[in-house]
């Protein structure tokens, strides 16, 4: 007795309480007091279905967006050009204006890198005028023998067109042009305008260039600290790090491209005499800026060209051309010279440049691939900053 008083003692004092065991028993609830956490069965979503319906909402807000801002570039394309024009302007000279600014003040290194690359295309553009001002006599010739040779090449196999039919067609066109000269006429008349927007456009990049070029650090400070909050500014400063840099080098990229290319297709030319040898290699450099596409037809047009002035031998010559400047540029000059720059599959360059063109025409086919390029960076280098 004294033991156990002793003993619930102590348990008293320890624990302030006395521990009741109970016996262990589990209670089962009826089936419909049961709780179902994804409501009834008619209401269940399959987890895939809930996934893609997630995904589809987040994916019609970002087309809103971008539609939204491709109608505001729309409104404003010749203010958005400008703007496009010169930053390709600004990772062109940018890299010179550093160089020069070892030794020279700012302001005039970027005086020297703009005057002296517009310098160097009017003189480029110079020589190309000379050049067909100088041959206008004899191309003209060559061109009435060439087109008198296509129809003898027309009237054999496979195509056996008769003399008649071709003078028939002939006179079709000569009458079609008569009967519009009036509506062609006043639809020369009318690219006035275009051409006074062309030249305002490239007023404009080259007066923003001059900024982005002198001071373009300065002003992404100054817009990073104004309009973004702190917190956001390192992604900030990440994004726009690698938006440039991939801007910078695909452009870079692209022109050095296009450059090798007008070059093969000058000396190419050159060697198989056609007419228009240095117009043709600048189109040439000019149209390889549109990717996948630009080339091709270029030298299209320079397979024309030789057909009417040296006749189907050389214009099969062109054509081989073509195929394999093609392969050089998609096999060799591509995966060396867009190294540093972000590389897209082929397919999506493709769908790029078309939905591009369809969206803006020319404009569109050209800025398409360097833009997706800039989101694609961006989004791996957000990806890669830990949250």
């Amino acid at each position: 007795m004294g033991g156990a008083g002793r003993r619930t003692g102590a348990g008293r004092r320890a624990g302030g309480t006395v521990p009741v065991r109970r016996p262990a028993h589990t209670v089962r609830l009826p089936a419909g007091a049961r709780s179902e956490p994804d409501g009834p069965a008619g209401a269940r979503v399959v987890p895939w279905l809930r996934l893609a319906a997630a995904y589809a909402w987040r994916l019609v807000l970002v087309g809103l967006v971008v539609y939204g801002v491709f109608t505001i570039l729309g409104r404003f394309q010749l203010v958005a050009v400008a703007v496009f024009l010169a930053l390709v302007v600004t990772s062109v000279l940018r890299p010179l204006a550093d160089l020069l600014n070892r030794v020279l003040p700012r302001p005039l290194c970027v005086a020297v890198a703009l005057v002296g690359s517009l310098l160097l295309l009017m003189g480029l553009l110079a020589l190309v005028g000379d050049a067909v001002a100088g041959q206008s006599g004899t191309l003209a010739n060559e061109f009435r023998g060439g087109f008198h040779r296509i129809e003898l090449w027309l009237q054999r196999p496979p195509f056996r067109l008769s003399a008649g039919r071709l003078n028939a067609l002939e006179r079709q066109v000569t009458d079609y042009f008569s009967a519009h000269r009036a509506d062609l006429l006043s639809s020369a008349v009318s690219q006035v305008g275009r051409v006074v927007e062309v030249v305002t456009g490239a007023a404009l990049a080259l007066f923003t260039s001059v900024f982005f070029i002198h001071s373009g650090e300065r002003m992404w400070g100054w817009t990073r600290d104004q309009l973004v909050p702190s917190r956001a500014r390192p992604a900030w400063d990440t994004a726009g790090r690698a938006a440039w840099i991939t801007f910078a080098g695909y452009t870079r990229g692209i022109i050095i491209v296009a450059a090798t290319n007008a070059v093969l297709v000058g000396i190419a030319l050159l060697v198989l005499r056609v007419p228009l040898a240095l117009p043709l290699a600048l189109l040439e450099f000019f149209a390889a800026f549109v990717p996948l596409v630009g080339s091709p037809v270029a030298l299209g047009v320079a397979t024309i060209v030789a057909l009417a002035g040296r006749g189907p031998l050389t214009a099969l010559a062109v054509l081989v051309l073509i195929v394999v400047i093609g392969q050089i540029e998609g096999h060799v000059l591509h995966p060396l010279v867009m190294s540093w720059a972000v590389r897209l599959h082929p397919l999506v360059v493709a769908v790029s440049v078309i939905a591009g063109s369809i969206v803006a025409g020319v404009i569109g086919a050209v800025v398409a691939v360097p833009i997706v390029s800039v989101l694609w960076a961006v989004l791996r280098a957000l990806r890669a900053v830990p949250p």
